[in-house]
């Protein structure tokens, strides 16, 4: 399948950044354009997200396959994933560690979150939305505020709203990630059977008010990426590179440069 790439930057190590769940690539922009000046850095969009193509698949090996087809043994890259992102480089650090030239996992950890089912309600709500009859985004906020009462939250799964043509659509594959979210919050010792712990440096950055990375969760962090450092950003919660932009793009800056 084709995944939907964007570039920025024309000289120095490459660094490949992959969204979360309801994400897109264009998320980064400020950070890849503030890393342009010493990196050559390129935005993904995840499988059944913004602009890459749809599949009834979303298992984390082949997710990370998708993303290893983008990537050059010849010229390794530091992995950013963030969330559902951050699972995906993981796997492709451990799955395709000649691809990797460093690690970095924003606000998660390979461990499985019950609580991802509570994501289940934003989609039914979005799915809910008759497009057809659609008169603009002010009303598809208004539809959503039952059940996203967070404007923060509200206003990012907004983005994934698109006009074309006078017709507005849903960019992610929405029924999908709905048929598929057990397996999105999830983790299966099935995905690392067989595979050699990731020798690369990788960071670890987590919010503080996050439930996503707890000091439990270290043992499993540790034990597949044993040069494993911890960053936690204070006052940040799962969305700490949005929530906290200039105190995240700092500490990545200093382990990707």
């Amino acid at each position: 399948m084709s995944l939907h790439t964007t570039s920025y930057g024309t000289q120095g190590s490459r660094v490949v950044l992959c969204h979360g769940l309801f994400g897109q690539g264009r998320n980064w922009t400020q950070h890849a354009k503030a890393l342009a000046d010493r990196h050559r850095v390129l935005l993904v969009d995840m499988p059944n997200h913004g602009r890459s193509d749809w599949s009834d698949r979303m298992d984390y090996p082949w997710m990370a396959d998708q993303v290893a087809e983008l990537l050059d043994p010849a010229d390794p890259v530091a992995l950013v994933g963030h969330s559902m992102g951050a699972k995906a480089a993981m796997l492709v650090a451990l799955r395709h560690p000649h691809l990797v030239e460093r690690l970095a996992v924003v606000d998660m950890a390979p461990v499985a979150y019950p609580h991802a089912s509570g994501f289940l309600g934003y989609i039914d709500a979005m799915l809910a939305i008759d497009l057809a009859t659609l008169a603009g985004r002010g009303d598809a906020d208004a539809a959503l505020r039952a059940a996203v009462p967070d404007d923060g939250v509200r206003g990012f799964l907004l983005q994934n709203l698109h006009r074309e043509a006078g017709t507005w659509t849903w960019r992610p594959n929405l029924r999908v990630l709905r048929e598929q979210m057990s397996v999105i919050g999830g983790w299966s010792d099935d995905y690392v059977a067989g595979l050699a712990p990731y020798q690369g440096p990788t960071l670890w950055i987590g919010g503080s008010e996050s439930p996503y990375v707890k000091d439990e969760y270290a043992g499993a962090m540790e034990a597949l990426f044993p040069r494993t450092r911890r960053v936690t950003v204070k006052g940040a919660g799962h969305w700490v590179h949005s929530e906290k932009p200039d105190v995240f793009l700092e500490v990545l800056r200093r382990f990707v440069d």
